[in-house]
């Protein structure tokens, strides 16, 4: 009677086991916003550890069960949520999330700071606090995930490479992409001099990797073509507006910081160094010398 009980308690568990596997599937999308995909989104099966990232073209691919629910984030977009059906495709279109409207961002050329819903283009801003939390080699790189709308590209994330900035996707095929920075006021030159190309050349730190991230009181960043009525043609391509700290309130008072940081890398190949060489009498003559 007890093995008898045994097997059917076994047959029981067996069958529910592949009943649960049953309803399981793989649920497809794209999540986007107004403007398009959105690359880096964070899709989650609520109430569990099971998640997925979007890639370059919004798509994701998680396992979830019908009647689970997925939970759709992204930096400065609102929170979404949506119940898995019958259907295996399941897309999400997301909302900017609107800063408090006591909130002010500085957005003038004299530092001059407006209320956030008195700004008639889109703007976000975040602390400088935010930018060395996780320190990064170039301050550039440190606006990644943070912002919305914000595209940054790396060479490589060594010390001394370069990094591209782009604000809501390219605007031309020839010419310059990158936002405009500026400091305290003051346009700030973020050109990139390196001769770095498809023939070779070496790579140079653009000019926005020489600004400390200790001296960043915050960050406001300007997006769309609208932004240029306040610093001309260069800031067709948006504005990244910085401001610095300053010694207000602390009076009377001395301060120090220190920090430091240490990164070790190796490179992944080594080119073919030119140990021999040679030079000939005239220029039609070349001997080999080793």
């Amino acid at each position: 009677m007890r093995s008898k009980f045994k097997w059917i308690f076994t047959l029981l568990v067996a069958f529910l086991v592949q009943f649960s596997f049953a309803q399981e599937k793989t649920v497809t999308g794209i999540v986007s916003d107004a403007i398009g995909p959105l690359a880096g989104a964070n899709v989650v099966v609520q109430g569990t550890m099971n998640g997925a990232t979007t890639n370059f073209d919004g798509a994701y691919s998680i396992k979830a069960n019908q009647g689970d629910v997925l939970v759709f984030t992204y930096t400065g977009m609102v929170t979404t949520t949506a119940v898995v059906g019958t259907s295996n495709v399941v897309n999400s279109v997301m909302q900017e999330a609107i800063l408090k409207g006591g909130e002010v961002v500085v957005t003038g050329a004299l530092g001059i700071k407006r209320e956030e819903k008195a700004v008639t283009y889109a703007a976000q801003s975040i602390q400088g606090s935010s930018m060395t939390e996780a320190r990064e080699s170039n301050l550039v790189n440190a606006l990644s995930g943070k912002i919305a709308g914000v595209q940054v590209t790396n060479s490589s994330g060594a010390v001394g490479s370069s990094s591209r900035v782009v604000l809501r996707g390219n605007s031309t095929i020839t010419g310059n992409n990158q936002a405009l920075f500026v400091i305290d006021g003051v346009p700030f030159d973020n050109t990139n001099y390196g001769s770095a190309g498809s023939g070779g050349g070496n790579d140079l730190p653009n000019g926005a990797a020489s600004i400390n991230p200790d001296d960043i009181e915050s960050v406001t960043v300007l997006k769309g073509p609208t932004a240029a009525a306040l610093y001309g043609l260069r800031a067709s391509n948006g504005v990244i507006l910085i401001t610095t700290k300053s010694g207000a309130g602390k009076k009377d008072k001395f301060e120090v910081s220190f920090n430091s940081n240490i990164t070790f890398s190796n490179p992944l190949l080594l080119p073919n160094y030119q140990n021999s060489y040679g030079q000939g009498a005239t220029s039609d003559y070349f001997e080999f010398v080793d």
